[in-house]
């Protein structure tokens, strides 16, 4: 039996006595029909749910998905309306029909399709049904009153679009996992070198800025300003400027706890508990604590502080009681 896209009604008599598809032709129709495009959408719907959200390619990942699964939808769907068969179907040689012998109808077999999810559901006993049903039906059949028949094998252009298809859908994946690598993985393992480098080198930048001696006040000062961003520099020379009017002439930072709190490829975020020691006189230097959050910016290899804001003031210990005079005469108060 030949398909006729110009004759879509076929003899019933006819229809009842043609031979129906097997179990395997019909397994390897839908695979053709399926598997292609559900690489494909795999591959992309990987990379979309990792590319950064609502992004360029967020967007163009799973645009590219929708159109992937049209593309299968239409292939299963409309194009049996209209030339009788899908891609697949015409490879394997077989076809689906109504019952009364006429061509389903898009509706028709979109719940067909949507169908097959019970043949799923029933733990896969749907997609065996054939093996031991009369007409070979699977429950999407029985349901949309459908069967699949064998009709004469595919001319040899089926076979090589078949196969266009197949190397396209290859391709297609192999470019979407290359994509994923090269935006989204290179992106992630940025991020990564990047939350290393801060991890370690934040603390240090902040105790160089914050640290200062009184032999070395000038070159000191200097420095922290080299460690700060052109936006930020001017905040760190007004500081220094209030901190020498206030006659303090050392201040040692140390850090004894940090955490990252977020960074990507160019900014950061950390928090760190600080301990040192300040004084106006080296000789009689007090013991202080802070907790400050901090925020860097990349320039170029190395890291420079954004913002520094102070979430703990420096605490100085409380000052030793004044020692109480033994009672005159030694007797006890």
């Amino acid at each position: 039996m030949v398909i006729d896209a110009d004759k879509p009604d076929v003899d019933v008599e006819e229809v009842r006595t043609a031979p129906l598809a097997s179990w395997g032709r019909r397994l390897g129709a839908i695979s053709l029909d399926y598997l292609p495009g559900l690489a494909v959408f795999a591959t992309l719907t990987l990379v979309g749910i990792t590319a950064p959200l609502r992004g360029w390619l967020w967007w163009t990942i799973w645009v590219a998905a929708g159109l992937v699964v049209f593309a299968v939808l239409a292939n299963r769907v409309v194009l049996p309306t209209v030339l009788g068969f899908s891609l697949g179907r015409a490879v394997a040689g077989i076809r689906v029909l109504q019952a009364d012998g006429d061509r389903p109808g898009v509706v028709r077999l979109f719940v067909r399709e949507l169908a097959h999810l019970l043949d799923t559901a029933a733990v896969f006993v749907g997609w065996l049904w054939p093996l031991w049903d009369r007409r070979r039906r699977t429950f999407a059949d029985l349901l949309a009153r459908t069967e699949v028949q064998v009709v004469e094998e595919p001319k040899r252009n089926v076979r090589k679009l078949a196969a266009w298809v197949l190397i396209a859908a290859t391709l297609l994946s192999a470019a979407g996992a290359g994509l994923g690598y090269a935006v989204v993985y290179r992106q992630e393992r940025a991020v990564e070198q990047a939350r290393a480098q801060i991890a370690e080198q934040g603390p240090r930048i902040v105790e160089q800025m914050l640290s200062y001696g009184a032999d070395t006040v000038q070159a000191d000062f200097a420095r922290a300003q080299n460690l700060a961003t052109d936006a930020y520099r001017q905040q760190i020379i007004d500081q220094q400027q209030a901190v020498q009017k206030s006659g303090v002439t050392a201040n040692e930072y140390w850090s004894v706890s940090s955490a990252v709190l977020s960074v990507d490829t160019t900014r950061a975020a950390m928090l760190l508990a600080l301990q040192g020691q300040r004084g106006a006189n080296p000789d009689d230097l007090k013991f202080i604590t802070a907790t400050v959050r901090v925020d860097f910016e990349r320039s170029g290899d190395s890291w420079r502080v954004s913002n520094l804001q102070v979430l703990k003031r420096p605490l100085l210990p409380p000052p030793a009681p004044p020692q109480s005079q033994p009672p005159q005469g030694g007797a006890p108060q």
